[in-house]
């Protein structure tokens, strides 16, 4: 039963209120496209109709085509999933803050605009798996960020498929878990995150049951009946690794494989037994202070161990819950039904100031040079590739910038605490609009402070010479066309 995200976004337990503890929506979709096109509507994919929206998207998607020229063509111009996604939730406020791709791996990550500047130290990893490790149509894809602080990793996995590869299927995650490694020292390795969330068509079967029985099941919605023949659940309980990992009731129906455009199960000559292939699971890593290391031997000092344990509480918790756990069936453009998960993320910030305060001065317009003033509100490891951005609002993602500037080599002044560069005038966009600046970090990959939103003003100079907003339209349809 699909949970509105309205309600499960908007409950707040009494931990949080006690420790000033923030809550955060986290939605999760994993999705086997089949290489589909996507569909014109994805705002029920997305559940766009609640009156409260989360504030991270997670978007795993496998098998999306990759055909040599096409493949090319995606990695200079973004592929046409990215752009639907990022068509839909850009009006709504959230940008694309990362992505990688592999092949038919697709893996993206959206926030409101409001938490950007508290997502840093962002990294991204891939791992072949397919032919040996030399094919990167299995495998994963991963994004590796700290969210106000708190070290989060997403991985979107397509492991081996038919019944008898159980398994192998194991073994493929456990070597992607030891193979991706992070540029980082707290956080090298995936397990090493406080939260990990991983996800995708894992082509895990269902066991032994007929398809008589099977379909049985899934008409009179007794799934419960079917759980203990699922291969994951099987394989948790003899595999310590998957026993780290959490997963919600299988309460929807299993998820592959469909006849296309259908609700009916497959009808071809294989007559695939239906499967809960794609899944999300979810690890929170647990807490021990240094205290609990240095009594975990001492037996005799109980009273003394919980003391210490109760003095040295982690300073900045973190729970999660899952709130929802469904398939959306209303699509049928692949052999398999996306499968959603909302998640409720509490925490206690780690901070709350960005790194950079930065503002536009004066009036803007394309008919002279403009000036930017930013601040640096703590200390990081600032850089002459450091760049600030001029963005529309309601602006797409990183790189969906109007132009930027060097903050090194265009700065014109600074002071100990104020820094100011310039825009040239040919820069600005002559019909003006509602803009913010961004400026973005390149060692930490990600932006650190974004200005309040301002209105650059329509040039007096296009005005007068006639290039007003109804003529530069039509040439912009006539150079498109």
């Amino acid at each position: 039963m699909e949970l509105d995200l309205s309600q499960a976004l908007n409950s707040v337990s009494l931990e949080q209120k006690d420790s000033k503890m923030d809550t955060f929506g986290l939605y999760v979709v994993t999705w086997n496209v089949a290489t589909a096109e996507p569909p014109d509507d994805v705002n029920s994919l997305l559940q766009l109709d609640s009156l409260k929206k989360p504030d991270l998207y997670v978007i795993g998607l496998q098998e999306v085509r990759a055909a040599p020229l096409k493949f090319v063509t995606d990695l200079a111009f973004e592929d046409s999933w990215s752009h639907i996604f990022m068509n839909t939730l850009a009006p709504l406020g959230y940008i694309k803050v990362s992505s990688i791709r592999m092949q038919g791996l697709l893996l993206l990550f959206f926030s409101k605009l409001e938490h950007v500047p508290f997502i840093r130290d962002i990294q991204v990893t891939y791992t072949r798996t397919g032919l040996y490790g030399y094919w990167g149509n299995k495998g994963g894809v991963s994004i590796r960020l700290s969210f106000y602080g708190h070290m989060l990793c997403f991985l979107n996995c397509h492991l081996t498929a038919h019944m008898n590869y159980a398994s192998q299927r194991v073994d493929e995650f456990e070597y992607i878990l030891d193979a991706q490694t992070f540029d980082t020292k707290n956080t090298p390795r995936i397990l090493d995150h406080k939260v990990v969330f991983w996800f995708g068509d894992l082509n895990f079967r269902i066991e032994d049951h007929g398809m008589h029985f099977l379909r049985s099941c899934i008409t009179s919605q007794r799934f419960n009946l079917l759980w203990p023949k699922d291969q994951l659940t099987m394989m948790k309980q003899k595999e310590a690794t998957l026993q780290k990992f959490e997963e919600g009731p299988l309460d929807f129906q299993p998820s592959y494989k469909f006849d296309l455009h259908s609700d009916n199960y497959d009808s071809s000559g294989k007559k695939r037994k239906p499967a809960w292939c794609d899944r999300i699971l979810w690890r929170v890593k647990p807490w021990s202070s240094p205290t609990e290391k240095a009594n975990e031997d001492d037996h005799n000092e109980e009273e003394s161990k919980k003391q210490l344990q109760e003095e040295h509480k982690d300073e900045f918790p973190l729970k999660l819950m899952q709130v929802d756990y469904t398939s959306k069936m209303e699509y049928g453009i692949s052999d398999h039904k996306p499968v959603v998960s909302i998640f409720r993320l509490e925490l206690k910030k780690m901070y709350e100031t960005p790194l950079v305060q930065v503002s536009a001065e004066g009036e803007w317009s394309a008919d002279f040079d403009a000036l930017i003033t930013y601040s640096l509100l703590q200390t990081f490891p600032s850089s002459s590739w450091d760049w600030i951005g001029l963005y529309k609002v309601g602006f797409k993602s990183v790189s969906d910038y109007i132009t930027y500037t060097w903050v090194k080599d265009d700065q014109v002044s600074f002071s100990d605490e104020l820094f100011q560069v310039y825009v040239n005038k040919d820069e600005i966009p002559v019909l003006g609009g509602e803009c913010v600046l961004c400026y973005y970090s390149s060692s930490l990959q990600c932006i650190v402070g974004i200005s309040q939103p301002f209105k650059v003003q329509e040039s007096r100079a296009a005005i007068e010479e006639g290039l007003v907003a109804e003529n530069i339209n039509r040439l912009d349809e006539t150079v498109a066309g």
